[in-house]
């Protein structure tokens, strides 16, 4: 049959509609594959999350973190595999042959495999993250000397946002110092100095009743989790007396009680004349040098006089 007669003939394109109608029909089921499998887990996080608060496995904020972590790698994965999946239906709709495709991809696999090792590695590491439990979303963390806050956590890479906006991005296996600042608990541990002439054991008893004070108004009496405990005299330094002290706290709440307090200790310091030294610098000249800077005084004022006298 002639092309041109072909291209009129409108069994010519029943094939081709009904293999557009199935093509739509995979995207359309992946698209409710996805949504179907987001919704399990989020049901599966919150039932575990339910069950481990009743097992005793930590805090609802905690085990909250550690769920959200480990559901969002799993989400992100599974979604991958089924429109993985769904392109491979859609290109044999198409007429592909996904068989050299499927061994092509094997193959470059298994180079690729070889040649990235260090890929290989961040995924290994972000593995080890997921299992030990070391940071969570919502974390804030110091890895490799720079801190934030942990925004993702992937297979291959953890981000971080810093406090002034910037992204950092660390690959799993590079990973070589993480602190978790925000694990069940944080500190906020401050230092205060005080005049030598100062009675420490009354600058004491001041910080803890700046310590009750705070604790009994909210939002700080649910964000702290023990009184104030004063450490004591941590060093006696050139100018002052420095007294320690920290305050137990929820994760990530330690800064916002931490602020108010410094607020707190300046205002009552005041009131209460506790002096709070800065450092000063004194200059001493030697007693012969007196007689040549007198001199040389003299001699300026003469020099300015003459200038201002009219000739």
């Amino acid at each position: 049959m002639p092309a041109r007669i072909q291209l009129l003939n409108v069994d010519y394109y029943v094939p081709m509609a009904f293999n557009a109608l199935r093509i739509a029909f995979i995207l359309v089921f992946a698209y409710i594959c996805t949504r179907a499998v987001g919704r399990v887990l989020t049901s599966l996080r919150n039932y575990s999350v339910r069950m481990m608060l009743k097992a005793g496995g930590g805090t609802e904020f905690e085990l909250e973190k550690r769920a959200v972590t480990i559901s969002g790698l799993a989400r992100k994965t599974m979604f991958v595999l089924i429109w993985s999946i769904a392109l491979l239906m859609a290109l044999k709709e198409m007429n592909f042959d996904v068989r050299p495709l499927l061994a092509g991809a094997g193959v470059a696999g298994v180079a690729i495999g070889f040649g990235a090792q260090n890929v290989i590695k961040d995924i290994l590491g972000g593995l080890f993250l997921m299992i030990e439990n070391q940071i969570r979303i919502n974390d804030v963390a110091v890895i490799n000397g720079k801190g934030g806050l942990v925004e993702e956590i992937n297979l291959r890479t953890t981000v971080l946002r810093g406090e002034d906006g910037a992204v950092h991005i660390f690959p799993n296996g590079g990973i070589q110092s993480l602190a978790n600042l925000t694990r069940e608990y944080s500190y906020y541990v401050f230092s205060i100095s005080v005049a030598y002439k100062e009675d420490t054991e009354r600058v004491i008893a001041v910080l803890q009743e700046l310590g009750q004070e705070l604790m009994s108004g909210e939002p700080f009496h649910s964000a702290i989790l023990d009184p104030l405990e004063i450490m004591g005299v941590d060093k006696l330094g050139d100018f002052a007396v420095v007294i320690k002290a920290r305050f137990k706290t929820l994760p990530s709440q330690q800064w916002l009680v931490g602020r108010e307090m410094n607020a707190r200790i300046i205002k009552r310091f005041g009131e209460a004349r506790i002096e709070m030294p800065f450092p000063t610098q004194t200059i001493q000249f030697a007693p012969e040098s007196w007689t040549g800077l007198r001199q040389e005084l003299k001699q300026a004022v003469r020099d300015v006089l003459r200038e201002e006298t009219p000739h």
